[in-house]
């Protein structure tokens, strides 16, 4: 062997200017650890269906008909599609193509630009307390139609615990005439009407909603008491909420097909019921009928402004959650 000796016996003693190569160890670079593959809809339609579905909810069956009729009529409609056409129907697209590009939820897909990370967080914050009273909604939905299978609706009569001795069934015109003038018109009595028999009188309606379902106190010394009926209806409605997205989008795709066509159907059902009824095109021309001068003042053009992005749940990352299961070249606009 070179550069060692050998002794008498065969074995090699090493020399001492013979050099021992180091041991090379490979660098270790930092561990990867692989990131689970997001799920993607079933079907396309699923993911429509479920945008259809943001397209149509308490935003515009509840709120839109009230800002309407507040902001000048048909005139509310000049402002409102203008801003859905500028605003919008573009950061709509905008929410869905960022999820569908980072493949992440409304947090996550910030990590395209860390500095805007906060937004995430902030619109996580905005869910959050929109939850605690839009869950609440829900819960009275699930209250009265509960109790709208009983033969007669509590709502409709008096004689319930929760009524008062002003409550009345039937508000008759002939106990607020107090006299009737000359027939001006040649078709009927025209009467000076004083409804001071009814002053204090209240609706069946109204003290089931005050009496029954909010249970108002007296004020602020008086605290009430925790109406379980309620507490079973905000747990039966988030256990519902649950199992409607306990699967993620495997779940989720089977139940907005009636939770999107479902409020579909019932607009159409009162719309022609209403249509129907005594003095309804008088009721539409005086809901719609425009007042022009309502363009100049800035709060409806907020009004509208906000009932979009209400509407459309735009800014709460719902949107962006909902792109990110689609499939990356997936053609969102389409």
């Amino acid at each position: 062997m070179e550069g060692a000796e050998t002794s008498g016996g065969g074995e090699a003693i090493p020399d001492e200017k013979a050099v021992i190569a180091p041991l090379v160890v490979p660098a270790m670079g930092p561990v990867k650890i692989p990131i689970p593959e997001r799920e993607t809809w079933t079907r396309q339609m699923d993911f429509i269906m479920s945008c259809v579905g943001f397209a149509v909810g308490l935003g515009n069956v509840w709120r839109f008909p009230y800002l309407c009729y507040k902001n000048g009529g048909g005139v509310f409609l000049i402002p409102y599609l203008l801003i859905v056409f500028v605003g919008g129907i573009p950061v709509f697209f905008l929410e869905i193509a960022l999820g569908q590009f980072m493949k992440q939820g409304g947090i996550a897909a910030w990590n395209i630009a860390p500095l805007f990370k906060g937004l995430g967080f902030a619109s996580m914050v905005i869910v959050f307390f929109c939850n605690t009273y839009y869950i609440m909604i829900l819960v009275w939905g699930l209250y009265y139609l509960v109790h709208s299978f009983t033969n007669t609706l509590p709502w409709a009569t008096c004689g319930h615990s929760w009524n008062t001795k002003e409550c009345t069934e039937v508000f008759r015109l002939d106990q607020c005439i107090n006299g009737t003038s000359g027939n001006l018109s040649g078709s009927g009595n025209v009467y000076n009407i004083s409804c001071d028999a009814l002053a204090n009188k209240r609706s069946p309606v109204m003290e089931f909603w005050e009496k029954k379902v909010l249970q108002i106190s007296s004020g602020l010394g008086e605290p009430g008491q925790l109406n379980w009926q309620m507490i079973l209806c905000l747990l039966a409605t988030w256990i519902i909420v649950y199992f409607c997205i306990w699967k993620g989008v495997k779940s989720t795709g089977k139940v907005v097909y009636f939770t999107a066509l479902f409020p579909y159907l019932v607009l159409i059902v009162l719309l022609a019921h209403g249509v129907t009824l005594p003095g309804a095109l008088d009721g539409i021309v005086y809901y719609l009928k425009p007042n022009w001068s309502k363009l100049a003042e800035a709060q409806v053009w907020i009004d509208a402004g906000t009932q979009i992005f209400f509407s459309y749940a735009i800014g709460l990352g719902a949107l962006t959650a909902l792109g990110s299961y689609n499939r990356f070249h997936n053609n969102c606009y389409r």
